[in-house]
């Protein structure tokens, strides 16, 4: 059997008991590093199921599955994914992948930023579709990602954004000349998002077109939620740009052109005020 474990969205005590059940009775437990992270390390989770866990990066996941389901068929491997199994694509490859080989498998589902997003008080059936926002490049500024914000907020909804990373990810000299060294981790924050966002508001601005938000628009940023240090920051898209939310991992929610009084009490419990320097901010957060 193989087994789709989420880990939640915090540390190691995130897992469920019946996920955790089956992580000490596999004969091998992977550990899918590279479409998210936990707020602790491989060691504590180890410690903590007391399990050995193999990494695997995105290159083994994609090329290289089956290396990870070999020997699924007589024996039962795990397969771990923070926040839950399905919250990236590639792990709908795997499972057609072990279908194919005639390998069963399980989901064991847990929390992810998908839902856990509610818990600054703005209304789950209230977004609309969830978008991704890429560190940009000299060469490489995507853009097409806009319509869908633009979409969502002429139906009302909010717009989840999630953030880029980049882990063991290669420099493409290094890339060109096949050399495995890895560029560090990078996570994209809030501010670095908000400044990517204005960039595109102030280009649409230049070409006439309608615009779908502007600097003013009110949004939230979220920064390592469901961890005992999450903060939650609501304010322009401009404050955006400033405010300090820590490390990662951080997502921005933008929010539909019409909400529920009773999201925007909620929101009111993580403004930003006004004419207050950023170190005063945070300590607000």
């Amino acid at each position: 059997m193989l087994y789709l474990i989420g880990l939640g969205l915090g540390d190691a005590k995130d897992i469920t008991v019946k996920g955790l059940e089956v992580v000490r009775r596999c004969s091998r437990v992977y550990l899918e590093a590279y479409t998210s992270i936990l707020t602790v390390g491989k060691e504590a989770l180890e410690e903590f199921y007391g399990r050995k866990l193999i990494l695997a990066d995105r290159e083994e996941v994609e090329q290289e599955a089956d290396g990870i389901l070999k020997d699924a068929d007589i024996s039962d491997i795990a397969f771990l994914v923070v926040g839950d199994p399905f919250g990236a694509t590639t792990h709908s490859d795997l499972v057609l992948r072990a279908t194919k080989l005639g390998i069963p498998y399980r989901v064991i589902h847990n929390a992810s930023i998908m839902n856990a997003v509610a818990c600054c008080g703005l209304q789950l059936y209230k977004f609309g579709e969830t978008v991704s926002i890429v560190f940009w490049t000299d060469t490489w500024r995507p853009e097409s990602f806009f319509d869908k914000v633009k979409k969502n907020r002429q139906h009302g909804m909010h717009t989840l954004c999630l953030l880029d990373l980049k882990v063991k990810e290669q420099s493409l000299e290094n890339l060109i000349k096949g050399r495995k060294i890895y560029e560090p981790p990078r996570y994209m924050s809030v501010n670095q998002a908000a400044r990517q966002l204005l960039e595109i508001v102030q280009n649409q601005r230049i070409k006439g077109e309608e615009l779908a938000i502007t600097e003013e628009t009110l949004c939230v940023g979220l920064a390592r939620v469901g961890a005992e240090d999450q903060k939650i920051a609501a304010g322009t898209l401009q404050q955006m740009c400033t405010v300090d939310l820590g490390g990662p991992l951080h997502s921005l929610i933008i929010t539909g052109d019409s909400m529920h009084p009773l999201e925007m009490e909620m929101l009111s419990l993580f403004s930003i005020p006004e004419n207050i320097s950023e170190s005063q901010s945070t300590d607000r957060l």
